[in-house]
C-alpha cells in the first residue's frame, strides 16, 4: 500500500517551526542553561518578535523589529548628547549618529556597526545602546547606518561601513571600531581594509559577530544549532539574503575567517554568547590573530544567548557583560593591553582566567580579580601568551 503524502502549507510549516522553537526554548529552561532572569527576557523578546514573523513582508519583519528594539530602550544617560548627520558613500549620503559623552570627547572614536542580519536595523535600533557605551566608555560613538539587503546585496554593506569609517578618520583622530552580529562581522572587514592605511583603526571590539565559521565546520554550529533566538536555519537565510542567491566563497569582505592573512591588524576583543551558533567565531577568530602576532582576547558569556545587549535591564549576567564592553571599548581607546601573561598554551574550552594562574597587566581588560567572576572564556594566547 502505497503511504498518503501531505503536502504542508507555509502556514503550517510555520506553525510548525514555532513549536520547535518552543520546544528548544522550554529545554534550555529545563536544563539550566537559562537562568530566571534570562528566561523572562526570552519570554519577552518572543511576545513582541514571535516566530510566526518570518511571514510578514519586509517591510512588516522591519516593523516588528523596531517595536522590539523599542521595547527595549531605556531613556538616554544624562549629560549625553545625538546628532545625526552623513557621510559621502558610494552610492549617496551615508547617515550616521555622533553619541558625544557628558565629559567630552575622550581618548578616540568608536565607529559602531549595528546587528540585525543584514536585513533588519538602522541608527534608532540601537540609539540606547550606543548613547550608553558613550557615556559609559567616556567615547564619542558614531553609529553607521549602512544599506540593507535584500534591496541592496553584497558588497553594498561593507563598501558603506569602509567608507564611512574613512571618513570619520579623517577627522584626525584615532578610531576603534565595534560592531554586535552583522555589524561585528563589518567592524572586523573593514580593520582588514583599512590596515596600512590612514584609516586604519586603532582596536576592534566584536560582540557575537558572525564570521564565516559555518564554513570551518566549528562545533558551536553543531551544539546550539537550534539557539534560542539566533538557529543555523536563520543564519543562512541572513546570508542568503545579504548576498541575493548563493554567498561567495573565499571572500573576505563577506566572510573574515576566509582571510589569510591576519598580520598588522589591530588589537582585538572578541566576545561572544555560550548558547549561540556563532560562538566559536570568536575563538577562531582570536586564534588566528594570535598566530599573526595581533594581541585578541576572547571573552565568553556563559548563560547568554544572541541579542543579548537588550538584556542587560533585564539579566545581571547581561548586565555584567555590557559593563565589559565598556572596559574593553576604555581599554582599546586607550591602547592599554588587552591580554593576560603567561605560558603560551590553550586552556581547556570551559576553564576560566583564573588570577591564581595568570595575572592580569595592570590597565587590562577585566581589572584586578574580575577574570575569575566573568568566567570568561579567553583564547590560549589572550589568557596566557605574553605580548
Amino acid at each position: 500500500m502505497t503511504p498518503h503524502v501531505a503536502y504542508a502549507t507555509p502556514s503550517v510549516l510555520i506553525v510548525r517551526e514555532a513549536r520547535e522553537r518552543l520546544r528548544q526554548i522550554m529545554t534550555s529552561f529545563a536544563n539550566g542553561t537559562l537562568d530566571a532572569e534570562m528566561q523572562a527576557y526570552v519570554r519577552k523578546v518572543d511576545s513582541l518578535y514571535p516566530p510566526d514573523a518570518v511571514d510578514l513582508d519586509m517591510a512588516g519583519q522591519r516593523r516588528v523589529y523596531r517595536d522590539l528594539c523599542e521595547a527595549f530602550a531605556p531613556p538616554y544617560p544624562k549629560g549625553v548628547k545625538a546628532e545625526t548627520a552623513s557621510v559621502p558613500g558610494p552610492a549617496g549620503s551615508i547617515p550616521i549618529r555622533r553619541y558625544t559623552p557628558s565629559g567630552g570627547p575622550g581618548d578616540a572614536t568608536i565607529v559602531y556597526y549595528h546587528g540585525g542580519g543584514f536585513v533588519v536595523g538602522n541608527l534608532d535600533s540601537h540609539d540606547s545602546v550606543c548613547a550608553e557605551l558613550a557615556e559609559g566608555s567616556g567615547q564619542v560613538i558614531i553609529s553607521v547606518d549602512y544599506r540593507l539587503a535584500p534591496e541592496h546585496i553584497h558588497p553594498a554593506h561593507y563598501e558603506d561601513a569602509l567608507w564611512a569609517l574613512r571618513a570619520i578618520a579623517a577627522e584626525g583622530r584615532s578610531v576603534v571600531v565595534a560592531g554586535d552580529s552583522a555589524g561585528g562581522n563589518l567592524a572586523a572587514a573593514v580593520s582588514i581594509a583599512a590596515r596600512g592605511t590612514s584609516a586604519a583603526p586603532i582596536g576592534q571590539l566584536l560582540i557575537y559577530p558572525g564570521l564565516g565559521g559555518d564554513k570551518l565546520g566549528l562545533a558551536s554550529y553543531r551544539t546550539h544549532a537550534e539557539a534560542v533566538h539566533l538557529t543555523v536555519k536563520d543564519i543562512d537565510f541572513y546570508k542568503r539574503a545579504r548576498a541575493g542567491g548563493d554567498p561567495p566563497m573565499g571572500d573576505w569582505t563577506y566572510a573574515p575567517l576566509a582571510a589569510t592573512d591576519y598580520r598588522g591588524l589591530p588589537p582585538c576583543i572578541a566576545i561572544s554568547a555560550d548558547v549561540d551558533p556563532l560562538r566559536d567565531d570568536c575563538d577562531e577568530f582570536v586564534q588566528r590573530l594570535r598566530a599573526a602576532g595581533v594581541p585578541a582576547v576572547w571573552i565568553n558569556e556563559p548563560g547568554l544567548v544572541h541579542g543579548y545587549l537588550r538584556a542587560r535591564l533585564m539579566s545581571s549576567k547581561a548586565k555584567a557583560s555590557f559593563s565589559r564592553i565598556v572596559r574593553g571599548l576604555l581599554t582599546l581607546a586607550r591602547r592599554e593591553p588587552v591580554a593576560c601573561r603567561g605560558p603560551r598554551r590553550r586552556p581547556p574550552l570551559n576553564q576560566a582566567c583564573r588570577p591564581s594562574k595568570a595575572k592580569l597587566q595592570r590597565g587590562s581588560l577585566f581589572g584586578r580579580g574580575q577574570g575569575q567572576q566573568s568566567r570568561a572564556r579567553l583564547s590560549w594566547g589572550a589568557r596566557f601568551g605574553s605580548q
